[in-house]
């Protein structure tokens, strides 16, 4: 099969690779879209850690099953399907109590780390658990199916700030993360969402997303213009969809007392904030991590048009044209936002069936 491979730092290229095995409780496949990720972005330039080369990269994926292992039940060759970047075991305590996310032996497809290497779908086929597939509405696109990943991510994080309707939130960041979770938190029933961003290009899509009110500012200057759009006093919910010093500090100067914060970004490994305003101001801050289980409603979102993730796919492109792609976005080019890689637009490898083996085969 055809594979784009980081085989080393800032070198993608695409290769002939054995398609995978999969295993009594896997599916194999065969992929339609898979969009690229920032923590991709940040992969191919080593600076996460999360992807020691050579790896296949690639998450945020949708296609068809082209093969089923012997103990699967509930999906066929031929199905519409996405699935989970997290890979589960289903037996933890985490895992019983709905809590994937946080799984004891949690896994990501396509991250190569220290502790384990896990094959990623910017190839022709990929081999998943089954455990982890949801089949696609007729509807829904595999451009659109893509995104789903994203949307989990966000609609986890509005899921776990516990809001109740009626809410002010500003949400800082209008990357990717930040424009679903702007959707997704005017869904879970806020009154008003602002976003804030130094990027005049992303705050015009935030606008036509839906904001409130678009903030071209950071810091003490993005504060200053919250207080008076809150009578003095702050928003109710803050989320955090950067993940620096300044962007986290910034969120807990712009929350209400008794406000929230939560903490999606995670762009800096450490962050310092301010302890005592946090602790007599009395804010909670909340960490999200991806998703667990969010998928179904994710699709119910986008079918009933709630949420829109075809403004934000900036281009779908074939899988050999993966190198450049990467690199443009590693450039910070702008009015960039999600590229999809499609493998099907490509012309097919030579006897991909006959060359079977499993992903983990790839050593470092």
């Amino acid at each position: 099969m055809k594979a784009l491979l980081l085989s080393e730092y800032e070198h993608l290229e695409v290769v002939d690779m054995p398609t995978p095995q999969p295993g009594p409780d896997d599916v194999l496949v065969r992929v339609a879209a898979c969009g690229i990720c920032g923590s991709d972005v940040h992969g191919y330039d080593g600076s996460t850690g999360r992807r020691i080369p050579p790896v296949v990269m690639g998450h945020e994926a949708a296609g068809v099953v082209e093969a089923a292992g012997s103990r699967v039940r509930g999906f066929g060759v031929g199905d519409r399907v996405t699935f989970d970047s997290t890979v589960y075991c289903g037996q933890c305590g985490f895992c019983r109590r709905g809590e994937a996310n946080l799984c004891d032996n949690r896994q990501v497809i396509g991250v190569s780390c220290g502790e384990y290497r896990r094959a990623g779908a910017f190839a022709e086929y990929v081999s998943v658990p089954s455990r982890i597939l949801y089949r696609l509405p007729d509807g829904l696109s595999f451009a659109e199916a893509a995104m789903l990943e994203a949307v989990s991510v966000a609609l986890h994080g509005v899921r776990i700030s516990e809001l109740e309707g009626g809410e002010t939130a500003l949400v800082i960041g209008a990357g990717m993360i930040g424009l679903l979770l702007l959707q997704a938190a005017r869904a879970a029933g806020c009154a008003r969402v602002f976003v804030a961003d130094i990027d005049a290009t992303r705050l015009a899509l935030a606008k036509q997303l839906g904001a409130d009110e678009t903030l071209k500012a950071s810091g003490e200057d993005l504060m200053k213009m919250i207080l008076p759009l809150t009578d003095g006093r702050g928003v109710d919910v803050v989320f955090e969809a950067v993940g620096r010093d300044e962007t986290v500090n910034t969120a807990i100067d712009c929350v209400r007392k008794g406000g929230k914060v939560t903490l999606v970004g995670n762009l800096a490994p450490e962050v310092s904030m301010p302890l005592q305003k946090v602790v007599t101001r009395q804010i909670r801050l909340q960490g999200s991590c991806a998703s667990a289980g969010e998928y179904p409603e994710a699709m119910n979102l986008i079918a009933a048009g709630k949420i829109n993730v075809g403004a934000l796919i900036t281009a779908v492109a074939p899988l050999s044209n993966g190198p450049s792609w990467f690199q443009r976005l590693h450039a910070r080019e702008p009015n960039l936002m999600k590229i999809v890689l499609d493998p099907l637009q490509d012309p097919p490898s030579h006897d991909t069936r006959q060359q079977i083996a499993h992903p983990s085969e790839l050593q470092p």
